[in-house]
């Protein structure tokens, strides 16, 4: 690892306020297997068997977490909010949120086809930093480093975090029951531009038709996805 190497990944290191007593690991998750392939010379491992380890202990900390957060939720209450919590779209928001695109190791060609900006280069990246963090100082240090990344988003987006699971579960069921995905269209919209309200009709196939209403089309096709699963499931 050469100097300027060194002074980049103190950069970040300043970027997630972590500093590693062992750097080497750091320089590791953020190498993807294209560039080790294309380095075979510098012997240089790639992140992928951190991601895997990453993606458990990102898991068990969001679950002790949302244990210690909602007592009195069920298993599987848990268990959507942690799926919705731990999937792509979270972690590629903290990871552009730390610039980590910035500071990976890519391969020539997956650099060329924009490797620094694909969501599941940086979600895995990310689960892959979280793996060197846990190898680096414990369980203790790597639950305070997610405790405060994701508290904001179980605060803030407690209810969006219910609406995705509403869409999610609805599609499920119309699939497995139906063979179909639900259709959702825009139906009515009103209000001055600063306060809009929006109206989306839900129907799967001729089987069930509801509407939803919402301050964003997201909203409100889930507010419609809700109404399906209490026809659907009573």
């Amino acid at each position: 690892m050469d100097k300027e190497r060194i002074e980049k990944l103190k950069d970040f290191e300043g970027i997630i306020s972590y500093t590693f007593n062992d750097i080497s690991l750091l320089d590791n998750s953020l190498t993807h297997r294209s560039y080790a392939n294309e380095n075979l010379e510098l012997s240089c491992k790639d992140n992928e068997r951190l991601e895997f380890l990453g993606d458990a202990v990102l898991g068990l900390c969001i679950s002790d977490i949302l244990m210690k957060k909602f007592p009195d939720h069920a298993e599987g209450q848990l268990s959507k909010l942690r799926a919705s919590l731990v999937n792509e779209q979270p972690l590629t928001e903290l990871a552009r949120k730390f610039d980590l695109g910035n500071f990976l190791l890519l391969g020539k060609g997956e650099e060329s086809s924009g490797g620094r900006a694909k969501i599941s280069i940086l979600s895995d990246t990310f689960e892959a930093v979280i793996a060197a963090i846990y190898l680096d100082s414990g369980y203790e240090k790597t639950y305070d480093f997610i405790n405060d990344l994701f508290q904001p988003l179980i605060e803030n987006g407690f209810d969006e975090t219910i609406y995705r699971d509403y869409k999610t579960h609805v599609q499920e069921i119309s699939q497995n029951r139906f063979k179909v995905i639900p259709k959702y269209t825009l139906i009515h919209e009103y209000g001055p531009d600063h306060d809009k309200m929006f109206q989306i009709e839900l129907s799967i196939s001729d089987v069930l038709t509801t509407t939803g209403t919402g301050k964003n089309k997201k909203e409100a096709e889930q507010q419609a996805a809700k109404k399906a699963i209490e026809e659907l499931v009573g």
